[in-house]
């Protein structure tokens, strides 16, 4: 009996066939171990929302300080070909990538640890997998065989992981597999990575991360393992013993539950790790190396990386856990029962806060209840007004009343996608005196269209894929707020809209002094909006937000708390007087 396998080396595929259970594929590949690459795997268990995605991009900042490199992938079970057309409230916020890829918010938190750019390729969806084996079946590639989940399906998972990790050029590729273990929409993706682990040499070249809860009863006040033992049993039964069990809990784990998790679910001691609630996510790094996972892993995988360096990202954590001022930024949105819905802006925030010295209070204003209520006492109490993307109708009033309020009181704004457009609304409406000024995404017959669809969407009919996406060059003005944030007059943002400002109005807006200091390279794309007379209303096409890094944070959400601790201190300064 044999089994049709795909080997991926130096970037190069070819097929081979080996027998059921032989170990000459697997040796051919441990001829040199860091010749082969090294592949980690964190799965879940108990419940979603875990922090499967921190564990794995933690575990990578840790191996990179170890001078490795390492590089992410992230699989989500769901149907849809990629998160472009989710709402937010359902899986968080939709994070682009440079090449334009819609992608799941993990690939984030892989891109801010890892200090990387990825690939619309390192997100896999089962949408991504069935769809690719079917149109391999309509080609006739399959002819005379059933299609079935094994091995088709299973085959073209793991096609899709090793040709993405092998096309890295990193050390170690560490795979996120969302959802929870025993969901039915996830056992494809187990069982590939079963696969792989055998096909590598079983434990050589495979290391398996299971992520799980350890709650707390408050009647008894004991931790409890019995959920972890479950959902171990519940991975073993697919073929999968975890080498590493990182716990999630409340308080650190006891060391006689670290021996009762070790106990029951054979896995070393050492292996078993407590990921307590932390400050900050940028402090689970840290906890993993205190508690020597980093140690375990390299042995575990055979690679000889002793010497560490973490001081940047202690430096860096310090200054988010000891800031020396506090400012509050109001967040005014239609997605903010739902903190995941703008994750990328809270962490340019931390990193921004980090930078400055400074502590972010982040205020969510549901643009909704702005609309029916007005400029609440809580919202002028804001240092700094944030304005970020949307789609819809609703709410839109909300925020162009909060824009008003900001450009009228002289409140740092900074507008973000929707917002540069609500921004150029606002403007064309109240100080233009255009009093339908709209976009025509949601009034289509307004007299004035200062907002209307990029030529190139004229006649688009698919919603997956289909806007402006991934990262444009930007031309900034020089001597502009911009250039002065960013420090040069070229730059690179990643962009994810279908509707722009109106060329047909942009004289009239800036003889209003609502400057347009960064434009596409053909000049033609309004990217950065500036006001005249304003200690700081910025706002851009682009998403800052998306670029943002620790210790390399976005300008422009620099530039608001900047501004917001200016402000606070002329309130200050008038409420002395």
């Amino acid at each position: 009996m044999t089994d049709h396998v795909e080997v991926f080396q130096a970037g190069e595929c070819r097929s081979l066939a080996y027998p059921f259970g032989s170990a000459k594929y697997a040796q051919s590949l441990l001829t040199n171990p860091m010749e082969t690459m090294k592949y980690i795997f964190v799965t879940g268990g108990v419940i979603s929302g875990l922090g499967k995605g921190i564990t794995a991009s933690s575990i990578g900042r840790l191996l990179k300080a170890r001078g490795l490199d390492v590089t992410g992938i992230k699989i989500d079970p769901y149907l849809n070909i990629d998160a472009g057309t989710m709402n937010p409230f359902e899986h968080g916020e939709v994070f682009v990538l440079d090449d334009g890829g819609e992608v799941d918010l993990d690939l984030g938190n892989y891109e801010r640890f890892l200090d990387i750019s990825l690939g619309s390729e390192h997100n896999i969806t089962t949408g991504k997998v069935y769809r690719a084996v079917i149109e391999k079946e309509r080609a006739g590639e399959y002819l005379g065989k059933t299609v079935q989940i094994i091995p088709h399906i299973t085959n073209e998972i793991k096609h899709r992981i090793k040709k993405v990790a092998e096309a890295s050029g990193a050390d170690v590729c560490i795979v996120e597999l969302g959802g929870t273990v025993g969901d039915i929409e996830s056992m494809p993706f187990l069982e590939a990575v079963r696969q792989m682990n055998t096909e590598m040499g079983r434990g050589q070249n495979c290391l398996f991360v299971h992520t799980t809860l350890v709650p707390m009863l408050g009647t008894v006040g004991e931790q409890k393992t019995k959920p972890t033992q479950h959902s171990v049993k519940e991975l073993r039964s697919i073929g999968i013993q975890p080498d590493v069990i990182v716990a999630r809990a409340t308080e650190p784990l006891e060391y006689s539950i670290k021996r009762k998790i070790s106990l029951f679910c054979d896995v070393p001691l050492e292996a078993v790790v407590s990921a307590a609630d932390a400050k900050s996510i940028y402090e689970i790094p840290i906890v993993l190396e205190e508690q020597g996972l980093t140690d375990f892993i390299l042995r575990r995988l055979g690679i000889d990386r002793p010497k560490k360096d973490l001081s940047q990202w202690r430096e860096f954590l310090d200054r988010i856990l000891y800031p020396s001022n506090t400012v509050r930024i109001a967040i005014v949105g239609k997605y903010t029962h739902l903190a995941d819905s703008y994750l990328s802006h809270l962490e340019a925030f931390h990193h921004a806060g980090a930078e400055l010295g400074t502590k972010i209070e982040c205020c969510f204003f549901d643009s909704e209840k702005v609309e029916k209520g007005g400029i609440t006492k809580e919202l002028c109490c804001c240092d700094g007004i944030l304005i970020p993307g949307g789609f819809g109708s609703r709410g839109i009033d909300g925020k162009i009343m909060t824009a008003k309020y900001a450009r009228e009181e002289k409140v740092p704004y900074l507008g973000v996608c929707l917002g540069f457009q609500i921004a150029t609304i606002e403007i064309a409406r109240n100080v233009l005196g255009m009093n339908d000024a709209h976009t025509t995404e949601l009034d289509p017959k307004t007299e004035h269209p200062v907002v209307d669809l990029l030529p190139e969407q004229r006649g688009v009919t698919n919603m997956g894929g289909s806007m402006r996406l991934g990262a444009q060059k930007v031309l900034v003005q020089p001597g502009s707020r911009a250039a002065e944030l960013y420090g040069k007059t070229e730059i690179m943002e990643r962009h994810r809209h279908r509707y722009e400002v109106n060329p047909d109005f942009i004289e009239k807006l800036e003889a209003a002094g609502w400057k347009f200091t960064g434009r596409s390279e053909d000049g033609v794309k309004m990217e950065i909006g500036e006001l005249e007379g304003h200690p700081f209303f910025v706002a851009s096409q682009f998403h800052p937000e998306f670029k943002s890094r620790p210790n390399d944070p976005s300008p422009l959400h620099v530039g608001l708390v900047k501004a917001a601790l200016k402000h606070k201190q002329r309130m200050a300064d008038r409420h002395v007087l």
